[in-house]
């Protein structure tokens, strides 16, 4: 049976810590909190589940305070949450079991890891995350921002969800800030920073420094293949925030280049097209977007309305305009079967049964 020390970097989360030790104190053998500078009572909301409390000062890089909590953890395997994620009881169990059953030569655990949820709590949002690894290994985590352990050694799938579930907004600026604080200092960027740099500039709606940051990773040869797909979507958002729609559509399809299409580009795809009154168009992408292999092992973002809800329900609409009026109530039955309380489903259904009645 393997040990875990669970080894956290927190400040000012007294709202949520105890809620994510609660969840996991009896699965792991070791808790290691590494403060970074809280001024509420996160230290002593921690300090009732362990001993192993330290400060560090924080200098903007994620990596480096995370690296410094796994260097306090003395088992077996070193294990990382933060303070608001939550294993669910089924996933506190099966990480006991984990500890009990895994192969003796396993460097790496993979573990779902939730981050955005329906209203009946299943998970909309989620992709593998490296969970666990082997102590005194030299496992690292790299990037001062969106920071990762590099794959390496012997993985092993656990399908354990982590559940990411926020009770207060962070602070939105600071990812932005410390990249823009890179970029002026003159830091060198590899491949992924310029990928999460691109993404953090589209959501704050600097769409110029998105495109000529994400046609930058682009270019670059060493991209990560789910990154560049994403990338693509990315650059469409930018584009289309600018009004330039065609480059936005040529953005989008040039996803097609590295893999078949996924779900996620599919929707956007067909969304493109109905949006423009082009519904055979939107029909063809929708409909490939069912068929879509999603990859969870893959680590990717997968955003789960993609590959059931959101293409049925977007069918449902573009028949309906179509004036096939059958085959748009086949697919809104089908998104009710992805979601039955949506009330986009329930609007539609409504909406044909009283074209029913009138006609009859």
């Amino acid at each position: 049976m393997i040990t875990v020390s669970l080894c956290m970097i927190v400040r000012d989360e007294e709202a949520v810590l105890e809620r994510c030790l609660e969840s996991v104190k009896d699965a792991v053998d070791e808790i290691v909190i590494v403060d970074t500078g809280s001024e509420d009572r996160t230290k002593e909301k921690a300090g009732k589940y362990t001993d192993k409390v330290y400060d560090l000062l924080w200098q903007d890089d994620f990596s480096a305070a995370r690296n410094f909590a796994f260097s306090k953890g003395t088992m077996e395997y070193l294990m990382w949450l933060d303070a608001d994620d939550v294993l669910p009881e089924e996933s506190a169990s099966g990480l006991k079991k984990l500890k009990e059953s895994l192969p003796a030569d396993i460097d790496m655990v993979m573990m779902p890891y939730a981050v955005a949820f329906e209203t009946d709590g299943t998970a909309s949002f989620s992709y593998y995350r490296e969970r666990i690894v082997r102590n005194r290994m030299g496992f690292a985590f790299e990037g001062r921002v969106h920071e990762v352990i590099p794959p390496a050694g012997n993985i092993y799938y656990a399908d354990i969800p982590v559940e990411h579930r926020k009770v207060k907004e962070g602070d939105s600026e600071r990812n932005l800030r410390i990249y823009e604080k890179m970029e002026q200092s003159g830091e060198a960027f590899d491949s992924r920073a310029l990928y999460y740099y691109g993404r953090e500039l589209n959501f704050h709606g600097q769409y110029q420094e998105g495109i000529r940051i994400l046609e930058e990773f682009l270019d670059r040869p060493d991209g990560w293949v789910e990154n560049r797909i994403d990338a693509t979507r990315q650059l469409a958002g930018c584009l289309y925030g600018l009004g330039e729609e065609e480059d936005a559509l040529r953005s989008l399809l040039r996803a097609l280049e590295y893999d078949v299409p996924r779900g996620e580009t599919c929707c956007d795809l067909g969304r493109h097209f109905q949006d423009r009154g082009k519904y055979e168009q939107a029909v063809f992408w929708y409909e490939q977007a069912l068929s879509a292999k999603k990859e969870m092992a893959s680590g990717a973002f997968i955003r789960e309305e993609c590959y059931g809800f959101l293409p049925a329900v977007s069918l449902c609409v573009c028949y309906d305009r179509m004036g096939d009026m059958e085959r748009a109530e086949q697919y809104n039955e089908m998104a009710g079967k992805f979601r039955p309380e949506s009330e986009y489903y329930l609007m539609n259904k409504n909406y044909f049964e009283q074209k029913r009645q009138r006609r009859e």
